[in-house]
Formats: C-alpha cells, structure tokens, sequence
C-alpha cells in the first residue's frame, strides 16, 4: 500500500496527470467538483494509469478540497516512481 498526495484540477479540458509538483502529484479532471464527480475521476485515473482496479483507490482526506491523500493497494514506492 502507498500513499501519495494530489493536487486536484476539476472541470479540466481532459483527464490527466500533469506531473509533480513539490511532493504531491497534479491531477486534471474533466468532471465538475460537484456530489463526488471530481473525486471518483480522480480514482479512477489512477487506478486506469497504476493498472489496479478502482476498489483498491481510496481517498483518505480532502474529499471537499483540492489537496488529497489517496492509499492505493497493490502497487509499492518503486511501482509509483516507475509509473508516475
């Protein structure tokens, strides 16, 4: 299991990871920061781009908020780096 920071852009012209910035990884979303839309975007871009299924994303804080911390089972540090 792995944490990892986010820094959430919702209403986004896609999806996408934009790259690092400072410790925690910058994530664009099409969708609207509206009833959870954003975040289960989010999850799911991560779980398509780790190769995980979205069960084993789960968003531990910042479900209201831009900043986010996600655990995401299945997938270690060095997994992460490689991927990410």
């Amino acid at each position: 299991m792995v944490k990892l920071k986010l820094k959430v852009v919702p209403g986004a012209r896609r999806d996408e990871i934009a790259g690092w910035l400072g410790d925690a990884l910058k994530v664009r979303v099409s969708a609207p920061p509206e009833k959870g839309k954003a975040n289960a975007a989010v999850i799911a871009l991560l779980a398509a781009r780790l190769g995980v299924p979205e069960r084993d994303v789960h968003l531990v804080s910042g479900a209201g908020a831009p900043r986010k911390t996600v655990e995401i089972d299945g997938v270690t540090p060095d997994d992460l780096r490689r991927i990410l």
